[in-house]
């Protein structure tokens, strides 16, 4: 069967700019806020928040980080996972953090983030942003406060989410 295409080019510019509007209207100048990515793919996706947060609140400096869960993963001896680079140089302790990724399965990656992120102190607040939540699929009872767009699929079928940094354009597509 074909890819479907979800959302083209301009539809991602568009949902990326929405979801940042959603983020202010929640988190004012984010002087109590942080952003953190997931890696591998989350942190394309938070990269273009926060630069599109910058860029609208008209402010040089937003705590970004990147956040690596690959060792909290409760399936890290099954698969071969390979460990990417946690880069946050602050502490998140009473602050309100927006986690990042690109697409919401099953849940356990979302887990095992929050699991990782406490090693950089208590939240007072986490947020869940995701470029697509494929809701019918989850393990966990996780969900995101602020989604691009949510899709019905079955567990066989694929969402590849293309960055135009690494891939050369913006989409996302289910494949079956």
């Amino acid at each position: 069967m074909k890819p479907r295409v979800i959302l083209n080019e301009e539809q991602v510019d568009v949902t990326i700019t929405r979801l940042a509007h959603q983020l202010i209207e929640t988190h004012d100048d984010f002087n109590e806020s942080v952003i953190l990515g997931m890696q591998p793919r989350g942190i394309l996706m938070a990269r273009r928040i926060h630069e599109k947060l910058k860029t609208i609140l008209k402010r040089k400096e937003i705590p970004f980080g990147e956040l690596d869960a690959t060792f909290f993963r409760d399936d890290f001896r099954k698969k071969e996972l390979i460990p990417t680079k946690t880069s946050i140089d602050f502490i998140i302790e009473d602050k309100n953090v927006v986690l990042i990724d690109d697409v919401l399965f099953t849940g356990r990656t979302i887990r095992a983030g929050l699991d990782a992120m406490l090693a950089f102190g208590r939240p007072k607040d986490v947020e869940l942003l995701v470029l697509i939540d494929r809701r019918f699929s989850r393990h966990l009872p996780i969900q995101a406060k602020y989604i691009g767009k949510v899709i019905d699929s079955i567990e066989s079928q694929k969402v590849k989410v293309e960055w135009k940094e690494i891939d050369g354009k913006d989409r996302v597509t289910l494949l079956s």
